[in-house]
């Protein structure tokens, strides 16, 4: 199995059980048992250290497991939404693959679609339907 690939099954799964509601109370029960151990321990530079250590890495090493699971949700995303536009009729296929677009051709696209859509608004606050496609 490739590297890439573990990598991408670790990430899935840590963030899918890190994600869960028993995780979520476990690590307030150890945060709640490190405030309980502040007195015994006189409430100490190491005392403070050791929650501030901890939690500065696991977020550290969470950051990249969120964020690789996060790309690959977003690309299957955009897969199916590209699939949606190719197989719709009607549909404008140069937005496939929009999100590869420079800034500059993304905003012409997005100011195209917000003066279809204030047009819309404008015909459906007159009593117009709010359906069908702008193009005759």
């Amino acid at each position: 199995m490739s590297r890439t690939k573990w990598y991408s099954r670790f990430a899935k799964s840590a963030s899918h059980f890190c994600g869960r509601p028993r995780v979520f109370a476990l690590a307030v029960g150890i945060i709640l048992a490190w405030m309980a151990t502040g007195p015994l321990f006189d409430y100490s530079d190491t005392w403070q250290l050791v929650i501030n250590t901890s939690t500065t890495i696991i977020t550290f090493l969470m950051v990249f497991l969120i964020q690789n699971t996060q790309n690959r949700d977003t690309e299957a995303i955009q897969v199916k939404l590209d699939e949606l536009i190719r197989a719709t009729r009607g549909a404008h296929n140069a937005l496939l693959d929009l999100e590869e677009l420079e800034e500059e051709a993304l905003d012409a696209f997005r100011r195209r679609y917000q003066a279809l859509a204030s047009a819309a608004r404008a015909e459906l606050a007159s009593g117009a339907d709010d359906t069908g496609t702008p193009e005759p």
